[in-house]
């Protein structure tokens, strides 16, 4: 494989003990050069992983360098999206089109023949007590700093910008309440999520492309809590990637520091292509 890294000479931000997975090191690039000639699913985040984590979520865009990139491997292999957001708010962000856009945690996957429309319509229809809850404390909310996103198939309460975030916890708590078991809550990046209980995860949706594309394995990379289902349901031919240490439990096989070394790793795909 011709590298632009050095597997010898990995990243100085990267440590040197033994148990230490990043990407960049001599065994993450024999791994990463092993999926890509496999024919890989290729699955993404976005925030965090394609586009940076920015104060603004409606400030999120993919870097025209990272879209080029994305593009050239979507010639050759099927690329997919997997995000928290919304397909129709993810899709004109992306700078490419990718062949598969899933959104809502894995929730919302306009192709697939599993979720019809009446599913679809059972799932939201179990958010809709939650979300009379949440518009009479509204007010709360806003005076806390919490943000209320409804994208349809799920709930995400942001409070990034809040200037007390324990204050802005405690009114998403009080706002929650005691969840219907109908109801399933998971967390983020300064984001409180709530989605069907029974609604298809990020692992579900990425091991489904698999079966659809016929792919003989995956690479998947994300960053944050909902992505913990892929790297969980991970099948020994697929690759994983975490972006930040955060998470000591992750169960993603290597890792990458921040978000700005993701350009690197997809050139390295892109130079891997046979």
């Amino acid at each position: 494989m011709t590298s632009p890294l050095d597997p010898s000479n990995p990243p100085q931000s990267v440590g040197r003990s033994d148990d230490v997975k990043h990407l960049f090191s001599q065994q993450g690039l024999q791994a990463l050069d092993t999926v890509m000639r496999l024919q890989p699913l290729l699955a993404f985040d976005f925030d965090g992983t394609l586009a940076p984590i920015v104060t603004l979520p409606d400030d999120a865009r993919v870097s025209i360098g990272v879209a080029q990139r994305l593009e050239q491997l979507a010639r050759r292999l099927p690329v997919a999206i997997v995000t928290g957001r919304s397909v129709a708010d993810v899709a004109p962000r992306l700078g490419f089109e990718p062949h598969f856009i899933i959104g809502n945690h894995g929730a919302e996957d306009p192709d697939s023949p599993q979720l019809s429309q009446e599913v679809y319509g059972a799932l939201t229809q179990q958010l809709n007590q939650l979300r009379e809850r949440i518009a009479e404390r509204q007010p709360l909310l806003t005076a806390a700093g919490v943000l209320v996103e409804d994208k349809l198939h799920s709930l995400t309460l942001h409070y990034r910008l809040a200037r007390d975030r324990d204050q802005a916890m405690r009114a998403i708590d009080n706002a929650l309440g005691e969840l219907d078991p109908a109801l399933r809550q998971f967390g983020g990046k300064c984001v409180v999520n709530i989605v069907a209980a029974h609604a298809p995860d990020k692992g579900d949706a990425v091991a489904a492309l698999v079966h659809r594309t016929g792919a003989q394995a995956a690479l998947f990379i994300g960053d944050d809590v909902n992505d913990e289902s892929v790297f969980e349901r991970a099948q020994p031919s697929w690759l994983t990637v975490r972006i930040g240490r955060d998470d000591p439990m992750s169960k993603a096989r290597y890792f990458l520091d921040t978000h700005a070394e993701v350009a690197t790793m997809l050139q390295q795909m892109v130079t891997s292509l046979p």
